[in-house]
């Protein structure tokens, strides 16, 4: 009878009585996004800081929901952040790089979002950061999904 019961329930329904992870990482995600340019630019007091340093923060937690939404495992709760920081350190070090193409991709606004322009020493603790609060993120949104399933 609950077999019946339930196959007549409309999936519609049945996808709003219990959330999904994405249904998290989803909001996650935009809040990241929303704060990451509120961030990027701030114009009052600190500014310096939060446009250069603040703002990566950010950008490591996006990329590790980012990956979430792909690999949500329990492993990967622990892989995603260390593999975000490595990526994003790859990533610094190559703005010592030069070549014409990435500098053509650099020009781009999109080019400066996601590679950036210019190598600091000083992000490196910021996406260290980062990908320790987007470690515990991922840890909160398993979580309640665990917790939305029992």
């Amino acid at each position: 009878m609950q077999g019946l019961k339930s196959s007549l329930v409309p999936s519609s329904e049945k996808m709003l009585s219990k959330p999904t992870q994405s249904f998290y990482i989803i909001p996650s995600l935009l809040i990241v996004i929303a704060m990451g340019f509120f961030f990027k630019y701030y114009t009052g007091p600190a500014h310096e800081w939060f446009n250069n340093y603040g703002a990566a923060v950010f950008y490591e937690i996006f990329w590790c929901l980012f990956a979430f939404l792909f690999f949500s495992s329990g492993t990967a709760v622990r892989q995603i952040p260390l593999w975000v920081f490595i990526i994003t350190c790859i990533l610094e070090f190559m703005q010592l790089w030069h070549p014409p193409l990435l500098e053509q991709f650099r020009a781009t606004l999109i080019g400066k979002w996601l590679i950036g322009t210019t190598f600091a020493w000083w992000d490196f603790p910021h996406y260290l950061l980062g990908c320790i609060l987007g470690w515990l993120w991922l840890r909160q949104l398993q979580a309640q999904a665990y917790a939305k399933k029992s």
